[in-house]
């Protein structure tokens, strides 16, 4: 992983314009909407290829083979969180970015050309489940460079703004691959085309685009805080160890509690909510593809607001909102889009569970980043929270299948409201960061 490093690298952020700044912040948010879009597709037409690779079983139990590979590739989040995190602290945050997009185009191109179960037998899902394992990784590793490339990118009065363009470009990521999917739908294919070989098109868009951002990346600004770290006169540190990084303990606990509740509610109310609205509440596939893509437009838009609001009022009163909302909210508003007679009636119930979560996503990233001294920030970031996103958030499709499969639903939506309780308790404890920030002190 050696091949790019910070001599690469434009001239650091110390002297950058306005404008620079910006285009940097924009060069790193476009592959970051890259990363998400290749990763999100997947769980986006996979009621399309589950057929495909597992041939046998109905239609629950195929969905459930697709989501536990979808689940699987979370596994290696916290690989790659470690990984990247550690080439981040030591060779810079630009350098590993370039690397995660590598990976995922990789990814996407051995899920766009490979055979199905019926021409390579048992083949078939090990090469998907082998390109999952590279997404993983890769998503892994750009969440944590990612987060802390904004956060330092960003000036102080604006961190909570600029760093919330983290899930911007996850949630439009997600967005984009939704309406690939509905344009497939209503213009282009049909039902049968789609099945057969049409799931296919939208992997090969993923991995051109990967190409595309790969390229952006190369201009990016490395930040002034890693920059200065490097030119520093002071005593050798470890950058990336976990050694080093298990000096911060308190830190390192407070990532995963305040993780946990929000990633497995935003898992809940975004990717899984697809399936829910044609398994669950019964709309067919089409109307809950612009169901879910119209939710998630409003609600990418919500991010940047609430990331303005926390450089206002901390990042602590709106984390507690989220906690609060969602603990009290979950459960009764699943049970009313479980029974949503019209469109119009699931948009607006959704809307209500991702305004609630907006709290957390919005302005996880830079809580994260300003948790950790520079030596270790993108690994602080990014291991703990790809840790907690594997058994949380990459598991929410798996488990809430399971426990319709077993005929017992609510059960899942009382596990959701448990859950983000106790990362309530969390952010009830936890300092805010905005007052508190380590970056100020790079």
């Amino acid at each position: 992983m050696s091949a790019i490093t910070t001599t690469d690298a434009p001239a650091a952020a110390s002297g950058m314009t306005p404008g620079q700044r910006l285009k940097s912040i924009f060069s790193g948010s476009v592959g970051n909407l890259v990363e998400y879009y290749d990763w999100y597709v997947y769980s986006a037409f996979s009621l399309y290829f589950a057929h495909v690779f597992f041939p046998s079983g109905d239609r629950i139990s195929q969905a459930l083979n697709a989501g536990a590979i979808f689940a699987v590739g979370f596994l290696m989040r916290p690989l790659g969180g470690w990984v990247f995190g550690r080439y981040a602290d030591r060779h810079g945050r630009r350098a590993a970015l370039m690397l995660s997009v590598l990976l995922m185009c990789a990814g996407s191109l051995i899920i766009t050309f490979t055979p199905g179960y019926g021409t390579i037998g048992v083949f078939a899902p090990i090469l998907l489940v082998a390109a999952r394992l590279m997404q993983g990784l890769s998503v892994g590793g750009e969440y944590g460079s990612s987060a802390t490339y904004l956060s330092e990118m960003s000036s102080r009065e604006n961190r909570g703004f600029w760093s919330s363009f983290l899930y911007v470009t996850l949630i439009l990521g997600q967005l984009l691959a939704l309406l690939v999917l509905i344009v497939l739908q209503q213009f282009v294919l049909s039902e049968e085309q789609l099945r057969s070989w049409g799931w296919r098109i939208p992997f090969g868009i993923g991995a051109i685009a990967a190409i595309t951002a790969l390229y952006l990346r190369r201009n990016m600004q490395e930040t002034e805080s890693f920059t200065k770290l490097k030119n520093s006169d002071a005593p050798a540190r470890r950058e990336g160890s976990l050694r080093t990084l298990m000096r911060h303990p308190r830190a390192v606990l407070t990532v995963v509690g305040l993780t946990m509740g929000g990633t497995l509610a935003f898992y809940t109310y975004t990717n899984y909510m697809l399936k829910f609205l044609t398994i669950s509440t019964g709309f067919d596939k089409e109307t809950a593809s612009l169901i879910n893509a119209a939710t998630l437009f409003v609600y990418m838009l919500m991010q940047p607001l609430v990331g303005a609001l926390s450089d206002r009022i901390g990042r602590r009163p709106i984390l507690i909102a989220f906690g609060v909302l969602g603990t009290i909210l979950t459960v009764p508003v699943m049970h009313w889009i479980r029974g949503a007679q019209t469109p119009m009636e699931a948009f607006w119930l959704i809307m209500i569970l991702l305004s609630a979560v907006s709290g957390y996503t919005a302005i996880n990233a830079v809580v994260k980043a300003e948790l950790f001294p520079v030596e270790v920030r993108a690994l602080g970031v990014g291991l703990p929270y790809a840790l907690t996103v594997a058994l949380f958030g990459g598991t929410a499709e798996p488990v809430a299948l399971w426990f319709k499969k077993i005929g017992m639903e609510t059960g899942f939506f009382w596990y959701v409201s448990a859950c983000i309780f106790c990362s309530l308790l969390v952010y009830a404890l936890m300092p805010d960061t905005r007052k508190h920030s380590t970056i100020d002190r790079d």
